[in-house]
């Protein structure tokens, strides 16, 4: 049994904003925001509130509706592009009219949270991109989802913060250049990229230049620094870029795409240095707390990645460069619920807080659209 309401055609239809309905009955624009989306179900005094502000019955307002889910509930959905490989354990949300299958990631000890099985089905039996999958939970909730991809270590706290406002957020983890071509797609909703300036193009350009104009807005999510990460103690003596060109000291890299992995090679050479000649160069990892741990390991000397994955592991870190890591978001999402739930949290103190003493981020910008 769920609750379904009509509170956003209800303001409206009084000329009401969602900020306004929030002042007048005493919540946040967010909560009043997750509860039109169905992803959050105030309590009685909040519910009075409403219906005196609307001049209608609370049951005008919410209403229960028995739904017996089906069996065997099959349906057709998109495997996220590099979720290929793997278990059968899926997450699914909605984005505009697709559903999107996403592989969750895995810890060791512990199952991940999953809403579908991936079924084996003929190929011809499907439209192709599109596979099967065995819903177990009510299908209604994956619109409610955001889906954003990136490569941030700290997107769990953002995912914390927009959690508390009923908002759902699953992360898939890609580099900046794969969340862009993702969101480029339609298949997500935010893209997470702190790809390098370069050859003289802006970042924002470097970003745009991907879409059609006015296609995508570009908000700011913080400041790092990124640099090399380094074993405990810095035994190697490593001071700079030009250091990886000693024959004794082996590095992991990124994978193409990653904005680390641009840093190294724009770097390299500028200094003249063969990729070849770096040892490790083909070792890669995937993601900042992938190429620290293998660090931590003592299966490489140093890797570039940002402060947060050097202080996690307890590792050395020598900064390079401070970057701007941005949310890239298509316009004609501006105005959902979870995306405005999102970007307000971005502007909260709390969660400032939390990024600054995570790992250094700057968050002095964070929230503001850039243009």
């Amino acid at each position: 049994m769920e609750a379904q309401n009509h509170l956003a055609a209800l303001r409206k239809k009084r000329g009401l904003s969602a900020p306004e309905v929030a002042h007048a009955v005493g919540v946040s624009r967010q909560t009043i925001y997750a509860i039109e989306a169905g992803s959050y179900v105030p309590n009685t005094l909040v519910a009075l509130r409403l219906a005196r502000l609307l001049e209608v019955l609370v049951e005008e307002i919410f209403l229960l509706e028995t739904e017996t889910p089906p069996a065997d509930d099959l349906r057709p959905a998109t495997l996220l592009p590099g979720d290929e490989g793997g278990g059968g354990l899926l997450q699914l949300c909605q984005v505009d009219d697709r559903l999107i299958a996403v592989r969750p990631s895995l810890t060791p000890w512990v199952l991940p949270a999953a809403d579908a099985i991936l079924c084996e089905v003929e190929e011809d039996r499907l439209e192709p991109g599109k596979t099967l999958v065995r819903s177990f939970r009510e299908g209604s909730e994956y619109g409610k989802r955001l889906l954003i991809a990136g490569c941030d270590p700290a997107i769990s706290i953002v995912v914390r913060h927009v959690q508390k406002e009923g908002v759902e957020a699953v992360v898939v983890g890609r580099n900046s250049s794969q969340s862009l071509a993702l969101l480029k797609q339609g298949l997500i909703h935010v893209a997470g990229t702190h790809m390098p300036e370069s050859d003289g193009e802006s970042l924002l350009a470097g970003i745009y230049k991907h879409f059609a104009p006015g296609a995508v807005a570009v908000f700011s999510y913080a400041v790092w620094e990124q640099g090399l990460v380094l074993a405990k103690g810095n035994p190697k003596a490593i001071h700079g870029i030009q250091d990886l060109a000693r024959a004794e000291i082996q590095i992991v890299n990124r994978e193409p795409g990653a904005g680390s992995r641009v840093f190294l090679d724009t770097h390299l050479h500028r200094l003249g240095i063969p990729a070849s000649t770096v040892q490790g160069y083909g070792n890669l990892a995937t993601g900042h707390l992938s190429a620290a741990r293998r660090v931590q390991k003592g299966e490489a000397d140093c890797c570039i990645a940002t402060k947060a994955a050097a202080s996690l592991y307890g590792l050395d870190f020598l900064p390079l460069v401070r970057e701007r890591y941005d949310f890239v978001i298509q316009t004609k999402h501006l105005d959902l619920p979870g995306i405005q739930v999102l970007l307000e949290a971005l502007g909260k103190t709390a969660l400032r807080r939390e990024l600054q003493e995570f790992g250094g981020y700057d968050t002095s910008l964070s929230g503001a659209r850039q243009e």
